[in-house]
């Protein structure tokens, strides 16, 4: 089993790059609404919804489990790309006690006028041996693009 590795999927989307960008970069507030069976809460720490190293703190449920995770962004508005990232501050949370990496990289990508791709990247690596690859954080992540995307459409 790895010690570490990188994950990577592209989940199709309807809507914008545009719609799909301002709803994960700055509405995370909508989640619990949107998505409460993945997301029950989203609080900003520090800054604000939509600010380059705002610290968010999300609840959140894994397997039938109740879990929290403090995030540090980046924003690339460019790109239409937020990153993650334990080196640059992936603050805390049960994933963190899990791995010493865990670097999230979401960028949406247009394709056509009314579709787009979201590529997700997880980079991580594990505090030891006998901790589980994190599929399931992955699974969880792209299920949540998924979810989110009709409320997307709604909006």
């Amino acid at each position: 089993m790895a010690t570490s590795g990188t994950y990577v999927t592209e989940v199709p989307l309807k809507g914008t790059a545009e719609k799909h960008y301002k709803r994960w970069k700055s509405e995370n507030f909508l989640f619990p609404d949107a998505i409460g069976h993945h997301i029950q809460n989203v609080t900003v720490h520090d800054g604000e919804w939509d600010s380059h190293g705002g610290i968010k703190i999300w609840n959140y449920t894994l397997d039938g489990k109740q879990e929290v995770f403090k995030e540090k962004r980046e924003i690339d508005d460019e790109n239409k790309t937020m990153t993650t990232t334990r080196k640059q501050r992936g603050l805390e949370g049960h994933v963190m006690e899990l791995f010493k990496v865990y670097d999230l990289i979401g960028q949406f990508i247009p394709k056509t006028e009314d579709s787009c791709i979201c590529k997700i990247t997880m980079v991580w690596e594990k505090r030891n041996d006998e901790v589980p690859e994190p599929s399931s954080y992955m699974k969880l992540l792209k299920s949540m693009v998924v979810d989110m995307e009709d409320h997307v459409l709604k909006a």
